[in-house]
């Protein structure tokens, strides 16, 4: 079965971030309200105009009936689809597809939470395959960095340059919550979680929102100077836990970039940023590989490079990621919210000059579900 992807036919045209850090006193759902109330108002767009609403809270399975009685909203069509940090690209895939088909006109994605002030995490429970060994997330991660090392030599200096950009684009975005120094060797003596990864090789833990905003390509330019349109996007997944994944070195990102590339009709030398999906350091080295930006088992040389930070080749998360600007749980929707701003030349940080493809890729799980979207300028249509 085949179908053709509505490539640029919706866009992203509003995006805003709130309570990056710590947000005492907010609940995750106020949190997202916020977050949504700035990007309409970027878009210009008012509450009564959205009529699409895609968005997952944590501990709350009903949060798109939740989030549309607080905000008023009356939406024709509601999507609560949870595969983790990755559920946010899923989202604008099928938002791009909603809007195409004349299900709604306006698409609100939004995301919330707290687990740094309120110091709750729900993590994967395991199977009985892994649950007498008491695993944390942060272990099914080392498994595969683990892995990597073994069969392509990577090494924990390859790790630590991915923490080390992060730092060096967070340093530039007045949002980001690290901003301070960041040098290989202080990664290398950080406290080990689950070996190989040190506390410097894991994502932060705070508060924070993000919300962007879709409509259909022929209303983007009523509300926003350049929009980012979507291109292509796919989705896939290749198990739930751990124990069962099939390759520890290789991800569903091989699945779901090629499909994601198709539709865009371009491929990886087309992309000027890539947002990566940043939980730990292993990550993105896995997934510049799997999306062909550069070889399996080249990743680590890669980014020691110099490629994904600042002045290189192929800026990646120019935020700061989620090693140092902000995870509030799931990532997901602030590298699709910096994509956008990259494309629309509205960052925060550092503008990379001449972009025109950006490319978003969202994790779920413990590397089990992977989703990729792919942004481009007017020039790209």
């Amino acid at each position: 079965m085949s179908g053709e992807f509505p490539r640029g036919r919706s866009a992203i045209v509003g995006g805003a971030t709130f309570g990056l850090g710590e947000a005492p006193g907010f609940s995750p759902l106020e949190l997202a309200a916020s977050a949504s109330v700035g990007a309409l108002a970027d878009a210009r767009v008012r509450l009564d105009q959205v009529d699409g609403l895609f968005i997952c809270l944590p501990e709350d399975q009903l949060s798109g009936l939740s989030f549309a009685e607080y905000l008023g909203l009356r939406p024709r069509f509601t999507d609560n689809n949870r595969t983790g940090g990755s559920a946010f690209m899923s989202h604008a895939v099928s938002a791009a597809l909603a809007l195409d088909a004349g299900l709604c006109d306006v698409v609100l994605i939004a995301y919330g939470a707290v687990p740094r002030t309120s110091k709750s995490f729900i993590g994967p429970s395991g199977t009985s395959y892994e649950t007498p060994y008491k695993p944390t997330l942060v272990a099914s991660y080392a498994l595969a960095a683990r892995r990597h090392m073994h069969e392509y030599g990577t090494t924990q200096e390859h790790l630590a340059s991915v923490a080390v950009s992060a730092r060096q684009w967070a340093k530039h975005n007045p949002q980001a919550f690290m901003r301070t120094e960041l040098t290989i060797a202080d990664c290398l003596a950080s406290r080990r979680v689950a070996s190989p990864l040190g506390v410097l090789d894991c994502c932060l833990v705070t508060d924070g929102a993000a919300a962007i905003v879709m409509t259909r390509a022929d209303r983007a330019k009523d509300h926003c100077a350049r929009p980012a349109y979507v291109l292509g996007g796919a989705a896939a997944t290749t198990h739930r836990f751990i124990a069962a994944m099939p390759d520890l070195t290789r991800t569903a990102a091989a699945d779901s970039g090629p499909r994601a590339f198709a539709h865009a009709k371009l491929g990886p030398a087309d992309v000027d940023v890539a947002q990566l999906y940043d939980a730990f350091t292993i990550n993105p080295i896995l997934f510049l590989e799997d999306l062909g930006f550069c070889r399996k088992g080249e990743g680590g040389p890669f980014v020691s490079s110099g490629a994904i930070a600042p002045g290189g080749q192929l800026p990646v998360n120019t935020n700061g990621g989620g090693l140092s600007c902000v995870h509030p749980g799931m990532y997901g929707l602030f590298a699709l919210e910096e994509a956008f701003r990259q494309v629309s030349r509205t960052p925060r940080g550092l503008a990379v000059p001449d972009v025109s493809v950006v490319l978003a890729h969202g994790n779920g799980g413990v590397l089990s579900s992977q989703a990729t979207v792919i942004l481009g300028a007017e020039g790209t249509l």
